[in-house]
C-alpha cells in the first residue's frame, strides 16, 4: 500500500525523483510517467501534485535555487578566519576563502551542476514559447545568486574595512558571471588544478574593485 505523505513531502519526493532522472539522462527524459515510476507512485499522484511537466520543472528549479542558496550561505558564512584580516590583503584572503569553500560543494555534485544549466536553458526556451511558469526559473535562479553574492561582498567589505569602488550589485554580477564560466569549463574538462588558478585570478580581479576605507577618506 502506498504510504500517505503530507502534500509538501510528496511534492518534495517527486521533485527529487525528477532530478534523479534528469541528472542521469537529461531534462528531456523527465516525464510525468517516468517520475511516477521513479518514485513508485501512480500517475494520478504525480498529476495531483503537478499539473504538467512545466509545473514539475519549475518546482525542480525552485528546489535547485534553495539548494544553491544554502550552499552559498555556507561557503560565504565560513569565509572569515582568525587573526587580522583588515585592508585589501584581508579582503583578498576572505574572498579567496569564500570561493575556496564553495568549490568542493560544486566539485562533489557535477551532475547537479549540469542540471542547473540544463534547467536554465529549458526555462529560457519555455519562456520564449510563452510558458511563463517554467521561464521564470532562470530569472529566479540568478536573482537568488545575486542576493547571496551581494550580501557576501557587503559583509566582506565591512569586515575588512574596505570600500567597493563600483555598485556592489554590479560587482556581484561580475563575480557570478566569472564563476559560471569556471564551473561550465570544469564540467567540460574536469581540470581541478586549472580551477584553483582561475579562482585565484578571480579574487585578484574582484579585489581590484575595492580600496581601503581610510585611503578613500584621506
Amino acid at each position: 500500500m502506498l504510504n500517505r505523505l503530507p502534500a509538501d513531502e510528496r511534492r518534495a519526493q517527486l521533485v527529487e525523483s525528477a532530478m534523479g532522472i534528469a541528472e542521469r539522462t537529461g531534462i528531456n527524459s523527465v516525464t510525468i510517467r517516468a517520475v511516477a515510476e521513479e518514485a513508485g507512485v501512480s500517475l494520478g499522484v504525480v498529476h495531483y501534485c503537478f499539473e504538467n511537466k512545466e509545473a514539475l520543472v519549475a518546482a525542480m528549479g525552485e528546489a535547485l535555487v534553495l539548494q544553491l542558496s544554502g550552499a552559498l550561505r555556507y561557503a560565504f558564512g565560513t569565509a572569515q578566519g582568525d587573526g587580522d584580516q583588515s585592508g585589501l590583503r584581508g579582503l583578498r584572503e576572505v574572498l579567496h576563502s569564500g570561493l575556496s569553500n564553495m568549490w568542493p560543494l560544486i566539485e562533489m555534485t557535477p551532475n547537479r551542476q549540469l542540471l542547473t544549466y540544463e534547467i536554465t536553458a529549458y526555462g529560457l526556451r519555455q519562456q520564449a514559447a510563452g510558458a511563463e511558469l517554467a521561464g521564470s526559473i532562470a530569472s529566479l535562479q540568478y536573482q537568488t545568486m545575486d542576493v547571496e553574492a551581494t550580501a557576501f561582498l557587503e559583509e566582506t567589505a565591512r569586515y575588512t574595512g574596505t570600500t567597493w569602488t563600483e555598485p556592489v550589485e554590479h560587482i556581484a554580477r561580475f563575480c557570478l558571471a566569472v564563476i559560471d564560466g569556471i564551473v561550465l569549463r570544469w564540467l567540460v574538462d574536469r581540470d581541478g588544478e586549472a580551477v584553483i588558478a582561475q579562482l585565484d585570478d578571480a579574487v585578484q580581479m574582484i579585489a581590484m574593485k575595492a580600496v581601503e576605507a581610510e585611503t578613500e577618506q584621506g
